[in-house]
């Protein structure tokens, strides 16, 4: 399995000034950064080829100890295009480098049970209940689909050779992983006024999916929230801070 790790994300305002750089990946958050705390993910989980994409700065960190580094493009949607075509024939497992508290083990089982259902390519949703439990006071990480709320995810799994057969639309996805109108509106106006009218569900996605790119796409629920708390904003950094010491 590939595991490619995005790390081009840019931030300013107080972001920039509390992580002392404008480069999210490398923003500190207890004893690593984002980005070595993604690596660490990664290897835990067996991954037999690390690829980083980013700028000099993320070069500088990371070059020695991945197996492989890519200069990062200014346009988001190519740099998830070059991390995608680092997997040909094998797994992918594409993370962002955002995530301040994923762990190999939290990684482990959300690919464990994306293979035990055959899933060509997953995303992890944690229960809301379970988020809040996780982390309480965090700043609004939450969606509702239906009747339920969830948090999505910022790692997918993509099964061998999936993810370049659906390039574009992969690009597309990942881009919106984080807002399911973006992604409502990605797979088609039928599933937008689902969700216009609070009739969303998570198996409208993945059948819209598999009809739209004829592949078995899966939303693994009961996923750690560790895998859906990411840095946006000032108050995510913050709080993470705060709770790793």
């Amino acid at each position: 399995m590939i595991a490619a790790i995005t790390a081009g994300g840019r931030v300013s305002g107080e972001l920039a000034v509390a992580i002392g750089t404008d480069v999210k990946a490398l923003a500190r958050v207890g004893k690593a950064t984002l980005l070595e705390t993604a690596i660490e993910a990664a290897r835990g989980v067996g991954a037999s080829t690390i690829a980083v994409i980013g700028g000099a700065a993320v070069r500088d960190q990371c070059a020695a100890s991945v197996d492989r580094f890519i200069d990062e493009s200014p346009d988001g949607r190519e740099n998830v295009r070059r991390a995608i075509e680092t997997a040909t024939d094998e797994p992918l497992l594409l993370l962002t480098s955002d995530m301040p508290f994923v762990q190999a083990s939290d990684v482990a089982a959300f690919l464990a049970a994306a293979r035990a259902i055959r899933a060509d390519a997953a995303l992890p949703l944690a229960e809301a209940d379970a988020y809040l439990r996780a982390y309480p006071g965090a700043p609004p990480h939450l969606t509702r689909l239906g009747n339920v709320r969830v948090a999505n995810g910022s790692v997918v799994y993509f099964g061998a050779g999936v993810a370049p057969r659906v390039l574009d639309t992969a690009q597309r996805l990942f881009a919106a992983r984080k807002s399911l109108v973006r992604m409502a509106a990605l797979l088609g106006p039928p599933l937008l006024a689902r969700f216009a009218v609070g009739r969303l569900r998570i198996e409208h996605v993945e059948g819209r999916a598999q009809t739209l790119l004829g592949i078995r796409a899966r939303a693994i629920r009961d996923s750690s929230p560790g895998l859906c708390f990411d840095v946006d904003t000032i108050d995510d950094y913050r709080y993470a801070v705060a709770f790793c010491r």
